[in-house]
């Protein structure tokens, strides 16, 4: 008989502490910290190099991650995201919580969250460039390594969360 799992949780405290190493651990093996936002990037300017060659060896922005023939997918931050990906996946299926459905209230349609969901997508993308990285880039490794930015940045994400959550409420609640 199979076990269930469903109801167990693990406890946020351990989560955090296990975070922390594996931040310790990312700038020890790689020197680099956490973060999303730059392996999109790194996505991003390897299907453009893979559609318009010339155009990515020519341009500023997406030079550096081609010369000398390297690849820009040879990142330590791409290889992060596979692997938040392929544990999500995992830790889901274990817990019996590997589904596709909508997560939302029951006060909007799938259309509507899906829209919200792409529009949020989209704004987290565009913020996370013209800010150079991804909240865990500034939350995380910013106060990991002391930087005021890290901890300007935890405030300016909390606050602006508790704002927007206020006028976007009913799309949830």
């Amino acid at each position: 008989m199979k076990e269930d799992r469903s109801n167990k949780y693990m406890n946020p405290y351990l989560a955090g502490f296990l975070i922390g190493l594996m931040l310790i651990a990312a700038y020890y093996f790689s020197g680099e910290g956490l973060g999303g936002s730059g392996a999109l990037k790194k996505v991003a300017i390897a299907a453009v190099n893979t559609v318009a060659p010339e155009y990515t060896h020519e341009a500023a922005y997406f030079a550096p991650s081609v010369e000398n023939g390297k690849s820009p997918l040879n990142s330590w931050l791409v290889f992060e995201v596979i692997g938040v990906i392929l544990g999500a996946l995992l830790s889901a299926a274990y817990y019996g919580r590997l589904s596709m459905k909508v997560g939302k209230s029951p006060k909007i349609t799938n259309r509507t969250r899906l829209i919200a969901a792409l529009a949020g997508g989209i704004l987290w993308g565009v913020g996370s460039q013209l800010g150079r990285g991804c909240t865990s880039g500034l939350i995380m490794s910013g106060m990991a390594v002391n930087a005021l930015s890290g901890y300007i940045g935890l405030a300016a994400v909390f606050g602006g969360g508790y704002l927007f959550a206020y006028f976007f409420r009913k799309l949830w609640i």
